[in-house]
């Protein structure tokens, strides 16, 4: 997204169109539940809840912002198809949302995603096609695809309609927890962290907004850091609902405006996050979805005076997806079995 995009969205009626995209989201996309975690919460010393995505219509909040984006387009826009890039939670949300309107869609999808992701992504109707390593290899072809076939490219991050779509999940949070203090949100692309603190920014501005990153994702870091969005030059992670080298324009730009602070998690803060779930929660967790939760051990609340009147923050953790394969499940069982000796 060019600069001009970038500032034409920054000056859109927020409240109007957040409240917009729930509207159309509503009996479409699931209003997930909070869960207390008293596991967690024992082991923080806060109070910590749960916003569990995994539970999301296609296992992911990606659902919100594909389907939202899509609602917004013209008759004659989805009579042209649809094409978007996604490392998969994405892509099944697009392919739900296109199916429900009954546009064709294709969907591009890096070599390295898991099979489960693929076939769940074709069950919805959609066309897949295999092309790149990593997600930005993925969406440059989709990119040109749209260009040649002049198919609607619907980004899975960088566009302002999916931003507000993927914004209903702060909203919910503000309804569900009005106590909630801190919210942590995994950032890949930024969709979903720049929706939910635009969100809470908007609505309730004194709740702090954290992402968290694994440390094999470093874009987000680098690009704080520089001032910019800039690319990393590589990205090594399990959680591949975030590995993303190029942050977007538009979540940079929102993010920066609005993120509190941001976190950085190991592989192994992952792994046993996905295996804490399973045992304390019964929930399945894909990476991208446990990389909030392994922020929880390392967030800096000490200067921050708004808590609950027992002293304690109300912190809620965004389980973004539960999107992950056997194979991948059993991987990280048996690395914790081996960790807990």
């Amino acid at each position: 997204m060019d600069q001009t995009d970038v500032l034409r969205a920054l000056r859109r009626d927020h409240p109007m169109e957040l409240r917009r995209a729930a509207d159309r989201l509503h009996g479409t996309a699931r209003h997930t539940p909070i869960i207390p975690s008293r596991s967690l919460s024992d082991l923080t010393g806060h109070d910590i809840r749960l916003k569990p995505e995994n539970l999301q219509v296609t296992g992911s909040f990606k659902i919100r912002g594909a389907y939202n984006k899509i609602a917004s387009l013209s008759d004659e826009e989805i009579a042209r198809g649809i094409v978007t890039a996604s490392a998969g939670n994405h892509a099944q949300g697009v392919a739900y949302a296109a199916r429900e309107r009954g546009a064709n869609a294709t969907i591009v999808m890096p070599q390295i995603t898991p099979p489960l992701k693929v076939d769940a992504t074709k069950a919805y109707g959609a066309q897949v096609v295999l092309h790149g390593d990593v997600f930005d290899e993925s969406a440059e072809y989709a990119g040109r695809l749209s260009a040649e076939q002049g198919m609607v490219y619907v980004p899975p991050f960088d566009d302002y309609e999916v931003i507000c779509g993927q914004g209903t999940v702060g909203l919910e949070i503000l309804e569900d927890v009005p106590d909630v203090t801190d919210v942590v949100v995994p950032l890949g692309g930024g969709g979903l962290g720049a929706g939910v603190a635009l969100a809470i920014k908007t609505f309730r501005p004194q709740v702090r907004v954290i992402g968290a990153i694994p440390e094999g994702s470093p874009a987000y870091r680098e690009s704080f850091e520089a001032g910019h969005v800039v690319a990393a030059e590589q990205v090594m992670t399990s959680a591949e609902g975030v590995a993303v080298k190029r942050p977007g324009d538009l979540p940079f730009a929102l993010l920066n405006e609005f993120l509190d602070d941001l976190v950085t998690v190991t592989e192994r803060d992952i792994n046993e996050m996905i295996l804490l779930m399973l045992e304390k929660h019964k929930l399945v967790v894909e990476g991208a979805g446990a990389v909030s939760l392994a922020a929880l051990e390392h967030l800096d609340l000490r200067s921050r005076a708004f808590a609950s009147a027992q002293g304690k923050h109300v912190i809620v953790p965004i389980l973004s997806g539960g999107n992950i394969d056997t194979v991948t499940m059993g991987a990280v069982i048996q690395k914790g079995m081996i960790a807990r000796g």
